[in-house]
């Protein structure tokens, strides 16, 4: 285990802490330790982390049970990050993937689940200037009128044929209704599931309504 009074911390008083599957070597998370939680951690065995949204220590698993126990925790060469070994008793991401970096798949890893983790972050610790920032202030109606446009615009792009306009506002629509589930609690998970539910590619889900 690493030597805490060797450890740099920035300004802030933490230190980032990249946590890792201790068998597959396989990188699960990026969190971060003040002094206390890196303490916690090193007393019991399995780590504990400081949340910048809520401003408070947080054990993994304390609520969800997805615990992580500790193997090993060494600093890099200039002991301002750490690298932490695990072995983990289930999901290591919010959304339910087997780690934060998943590529996509049945968990909603990937790119969607970096988007939606950045619009989390967001929305906790707003940014001047930003776009996002922006519709999280403005609330649910602002975000609702946001995808209704860029609904009309898919519409008219692809009734147009025009291939490369309707990925572009393809990636608009999705990237609003991600901001919409971040501000409603609703994660990509929470979607695929009901996806699967629903046996989509076989079954006719909706009724049309008669005309």
């Amino acid at each position: 285990m690493t030597d805490i009074d060797k450890i740099k911390f920035d300004s802030a008083g933490l230190v980032p802490a990249i946590v890792r599957d201790a068998d597959s070597g396989k990188v699960l998370t990026l969190a971060y330790m003040n002094r206390d939680a890196l303490e916690i951690t090193l007393r019991e065995g399995r780590t504990c982390f400081w949340s910048r949204s809520r401003r408070e220590l947080w054990r993994k698993g304390e609520t969800s049970g997805n615990v992580q126990t500790v193997v090993d925790i060494r600093a890099d060469c200039d002991s301002d990050a750490l690298l932490v070994s695990v072995r983990k008793s289930g999901p290591a991401c919010h959304t339910g993937a087997d780690s934060c970096f998943d590529g996509e798949g049945e968990n909603g890893g990937g790119v969607t689940a970096d988007l939606y983790a950045l619009l989390l972050d967001r929305k906790a610790n707003p940014k001047e200037g930003s776009y996002t920032t922006y519709l999280f202030d403005k609330g649910l109606d602002k975000i609702l009128k946001k995808i209704g446009e860029e609904s009309t615009e898919v519409i008219i792009a692809a009734k147009s044929e025009d291939r490369a306009e309707t990925v572009y506002e393809l990636a608009d629509l999705m990237y609003h209704a991600l901001v919409l589930m971040a501000h409603t609690g609703i994660t990509p998970q929470d979607v695929l599931t009901e996806l699967v539910s629903r046996q989509v590619v076989d079954s006719k889900v909706k009724q049309e309504k008669p005309t």
